[in-house]
């Protein structure tokens, strides 16, 4: 099975929607470059919205428009970086092989690609973590995608809950709690905004 076909089998068939051969021409302008294939193949398919309800990404023609995200991240890392450059070890678009934002997470994390090969599609992901500790990982966009729903869906099923309470609750208070998505994983799942 593809990481493509896990996508779909995680979230659902993605819904009809109409697109234009231009949605993405302004974007790749801005960045200098054309962006990963399985990046605009996913959300030219899901569109805009959050996946598995922490991880937030952006179409250029969605109600939160890609572009208008990338240049407002670049500026404020950008700026950053400019203070402290010693604090951050990767510069920001427009430097030249500087991240390019394409999204974020409900933890704090910013995720870019990083310009590091002339194809694309061998570009990898650098998730900024709380602003100051990148992780770079070695894979596209749609293995970053499998692999962070992946790490959400093998949480610990009491997640989110003190652990000196658990001696308080019985099974099935616990229980209702997981049913009702108040502690847990994160189920798999595309909500578009």
């Amino acid at each position: 099975m593809t990481a493509w076909d896990e996508l779909v089998q995680l979230f659902g068939p993605p819904p009809a929607r109409e697109l234009s051969p231009g949605d993405w021409t302004e974007v790749e302008d801005y960045v200098g470059s054309a962006l990963p294939g399985d990046f605009k193949k996913f959300l030219d398919a899901y569109g805009t919205g959050v996946i598995s309800g922490e991880l937030v990404v952006f179409h250029p023609r969605g109600s939160s428009p890609l572009l208008a995200r990338m240049q407002q991240i670049s500026e404020s890392f950008g700026q950053s970086w400019r203070r402290d450059p010693g604090a951050y070890p990767f510069r920001f678009h427009p430097e030249p092989g500087g991240l390019i934002s394409w999204g974020y997470d409900y933890s704090g994390d910013e995720h870019f690609f990083w310009p590091c090969d002339p194809d694309p599609d061998h570009w990898k992901v650098v998730t900024n973590i709380n602003g100051a500790d990148p992780h770079v990982f070695d894979g596209s966009f749609t293995h970053f995608v499998v692999s962070f729903v992946r790490q959400l869906r093998d949480v610990d099923p009491h997640h989110g809950i003190d652990p000196a309470a658990l001696e308080f609750l019985e099974p099935e208070d616990l229980n209702e709690l997981v049913e009702r998505g108040e502690i847990g994983p994160f189920q798999p799942s595309f909500e578009p905004f």
